[in-house]
């Protein structure tokens, strides 16, 4: 299991070319890329894309990304000779003044010399490209696969508690209907003042019975749970899959809740619905 949240730098260095590669991501629903980096390598960006949905399946990623080239042809100096020219003939014009038309002079005049980059080797430049980000790419699942681990134990003690809150209402719910049993025994004692006739009373009870039994939730509670334990087990991306499965425990909690009229039920139930938010909000950040 891993995090969303990472952060990691990789650094190439070859004949001359450096290229340094910072990526942040944070929570995203789905992989989504926003890059920084210099004009020149827009070439690269589509195999950069595809490098990187290799290794992270969700999540925003920032990507930084520098380049520096020392090589000796790394710039050229381009002359405009046109240019040039028309300042000579303009100069020709400016009679006695000292004519100091030296190169230096010349060179400095505006627009006359500039320097320009010159064309990169793109397959040296991918090479390295590519080995800075998968460098950083690496730093960055390796703190994600850390963060992850914390996210898994905290989350694995999240479900124990659902668990033990589970195990209390499947023990309370008998309770329940005994309790509905004597209360009711007791209200039509209490109104007719005679015998009760017990045929009718155990009708009364198993149509209450009926409509608040949650046996069937609770089954499918422990299912989740069972479920979620084995999700958090894998090495794959789960985030997916753990946000519905949490979804479906807010759903059986919720028909628990609707169903039965019993106070400790209702006070576990918003325990229940306690952890389950707590769950929630963890399973935000994992990939």
């Amino acid at each position: 299991m891993r995090s969303m949240t990472g952060y990691g730098r990789g650094l190439c260095e070859s004949d001359g070319r450096s290229v340094a590669i910072e990526i942040k991501s944070v929570n995203h629903r789905f992989l989504d890329l926003s890059f920084r980096m210099p004009r020149s390598f827009a070439f690269a960006e589509d195999a950069m894309r595809k490098q990187i949905a290799s290794c992270v399946s969700r999540g925003h990623l920032d990507i930084y990304v520098s380049y520096s080239n020392i090589r000796d042809d790394s710039k050229t100096v381009r002359v405009d000779a046109a240019l040039l020219g028309a300042y000579m003939k303009a100069m020709d014009l400016l009679e006695g003044l000292p004519d100091d038309r030296s190169r230096v002079n010349m060179a400095q005049l505006e627009g006359v010399m500039t320097v320009e980059e010159a064309a990169e080797d793109s397959e040296a430049l991918t090479a390295i490209i590519t080995e800075a980000l998968s460098s950083a790419l690496d730093e960055l699942n390796a703190m994600r696969l850390r963060e992850g681990r914390n996210i898994k134990t905290q989350l694995s003690n999240y479900i124990d508690e659902l668990e033990r809150v589970t195990d209390s209402i499947s023990e309370r719910y008998p309770q329940t209907v005994k309790e509905y049993t004597e209360r009711l025994k007791k209200s039509v004692r209490e109104l007719i003042d005679r015998d009760i006739d017990e045929t009718r009373l155990l009708t009364e009870v198993a149509i209450m019975a009926d409509r608040s039994a949650i046996d069937e939730e609770v089954v499918r509670l422990h299912s989740h749970i069972t479920q979620l334990r084995q999700l958090l087990a894998d090495e794959e991306p789960v985030g997916r899959r753990v946000d519905f499965l949490v979804q479906e425990l807010n759903r059986e909690v919720n028909t628990i809740s609707s169903k039965s009229q019993d106070v400790p039920i209702t006070n576990l139930v918003i325990e229940a619905k306690a952890i389950i938010e707590k769950l929630r909000e963890q399973i935000q950040n994992i990939e």
